[in-house]
């Protein structure tokens, strides 16, 4: 039989210098060649937070290489893809003469390894020691030109243009980073939920996904009823960007506008789904209405395609609110009515309700992730519903965000 790969010994014999590092940004491991490169020993590096074991060079006042090197895995950790720096100038101490520096450039790129939920479990910062090529170029004159030839002065030009880019980067990201504000401070205000503040026993979150720079579809929704009780709607538009913000926007004010005239959650779907139909994007959007009467202690459900919500009992057991699931909306041109369905309910009893972001993992059946969602839920099932929502969020590893959108509801009954 073929013996397995030996992974550690292939991780310490490769030529690329490398350390592995946690979420923490604690160093886990340090190959050979990184402890060539840097002179030190693997008790000097494991275990060591990075930035203790590779401090700025005090006597550097425009040392730059920790914030740049913090910033580039920081967006390792939130976006979960690689990413390749420019050249850095990065002192780093020497052994055993302490206070004393010596300069050093490095060529780094940092990439996540994910870990079963889909969250970043390690780091690995690969960096190519690049000092002797860049002291051996002389530095372009005033007008372009270097003291050597002209291939010496073309690979000078190369680098200080590598180092407008990086900085051209910076402000990219930056101004990126201020636009994603704006639009996520927009669809805050368009899930403004007024009467959520009657309701201490109800918490909401929404995360956007960690890869978009835009806002997008989900949306959450909370309104009394005049009958008394309350309905509770969670919903999904396929897509991201202003488009579709626009299209959850007036989906999520025609339902609620609905529910109150209504009041049953079929009803209202129907009418949703007939408006939805002349709505250019709202095609194919999933939605889910529940309506609790709480004199009679029930919960009545209906669902456009949506994932099934969570009744979760005290004792811990969890019941899948799916016996009254339709097509998404606009999938049928003729729906005058659709299914519905009723559960009682014990007062402590939690409601679940989610956007498929939150189970929904790459190349994964969908009961895997209700079935992590379940346990998750019963695991904690005594906690307040925003600690719910909190432990929930970081056992399913997505408490910074994930690949799609989520939006979740927990209320306790």
């Amino acid at each position: 039989m073929r013996p397995g790969i030996d992974y550690r010994a292939l991780f310490e014999a490769s030529p690329s210098a490398s350390l592995v590092l946690g979420p923490d940004l604690v160093i886990v491991d340090a190959n050979a060649a990184y402890r060539r490169a840097t002179g030190r020993t693997r008790e000097d590096l494991v275990g060591r937070y990075l930035f203790d074991a590779f401090p700025e060079n005090p006597a550097d006042p425009d040392a730059d290489g920790v914030g740049n090197l913090r910033a580039s895995l920081l967006r390792v950790l939130r976006s979960r893809e690689p990413d390749t720096m420019a050249v850095q100038k990065y002192d780093i101490p020497v052994a055993e003469r302490p206070g004393v520096f010596e300069e050093r450039w490095w060529s780094p790129i940092n990439t996540p390894v994910l870990g079963p939920g889909g969250q970043v479990a390690w780091i690995i910062h690969r960096v190519e020691d690049v000092t002797a090529f860049v002291l051996s170029r002389p530095r372009p004159g005033p007008l372009g030109g270097a003291g050597g030839g002209r291939p010496e002065a073309v690979e000078a030009e190369l680098y200080e243009r590598a180092r407008e880019l990086q900085t051209l980067n910076d402000e990219l990201r930056q101004a990126h980073a201020r636009e994603r504000q704006v639009a996520l401070t927009l669809q805050e205000a368009m899930l403004q939920t007024p009467h959520l503040r009657r309701h201490p026993d109800v918490a909401v979150r929404y995360l956007p996904a960690v890869e978009s720079l835009n806002v997008c579809g989900d949306w959450y929704d909370l309104v009394d009823l005049l009958g008394g009780g309350f309905a509770v709607a969670v919903g999904d538009v396929v897509g991201h960007g202003l488009e579709a913000a626009a299209v959850m926007g007036m989906l999520r004010s025609v339902l609620s506008t609905a529910v109150r005239a209504v009041e049953a959650p079929a009803s209202a779907l129907a009418i949703l789904n007939l408006y939805a139909r002349d709505v250019e994007g709202a095609q194919t959007t999933t939605v889910v209405q529940v309506v609790v009467d709480t004199r009679a202690r029930q919960v009545t459900y209906s669902s456009a395609g949506h994932p099934p919500p969570v009744l979760l009992r005290r004792d811990g057991g969890c019941e899948l609110l799916d016996k009254a699931t339709d097509p998404p909306l606009g999938a049928q041109l003729d729906t005058p009515t659709r299914p519905e369905a009723t559960v009682e309910y014990a007062p402590g009893d939690v409601l679940v309700l989610y956007t498929d972001g939150l189970i929904e993992r790459r190349g994964e059946d969908i009961d895997a992730g209700l079935r992590r969602l379940t346990e998750a839920l019963a695991r904690y099932a005594r906690h307040s519903p925003e600690r719910l929502a909190d432990a929930v969020l970081a056992r399913l590893g997505l408490s910074s965000g994930a690949r799609d959108d989520i939006a979740l509801v927990v209320l306790r009954l």
